[in-house]
């Protein structure tokens, strides 16, 4: 998620909420990994995305991969261990 990037309404109000600043989410984005990849999902291809802040805080994105160049973040948020393994595997 290198680069350029948009949000949905959703995931701006999510990330506000969830105080996840923008620095953070740069600074994960820019490192993230495909976790769970959506090829057919209902508007456009999308995936999940794993990427870490400086602080070590753990992240997951779901993006879309839609008409625009940019990437747009559908949901940002923290996963909860307690259905995610190692931030990587669900439950």
């Amino acid at each position: 998620m290198a680069g350029e990037f948009d949000f949905s309404r959703h995931a701006f109000r999510r990330a506000i909420e969830r105080n996840i600043s923008e620095q953070e989410i740069r600074t994960a984005g820019a490192q993230a990994e495909v976790i769970e990849d959506y090829p057919q999902d209902k508007y456009s291809p999308s995936a999940l995305l794993l990427g870490f802040t400086t602080a070590g805080r753990p992240l997951h994105f779901q993006v879309s991969f839609g008409e625009s160049d940019l990437t747009k973040i559908i949901t940002i948020y923290e996963p909860d261990p307690k259905e995610w393994i190692e931030n990587r595997k669900r439950r």
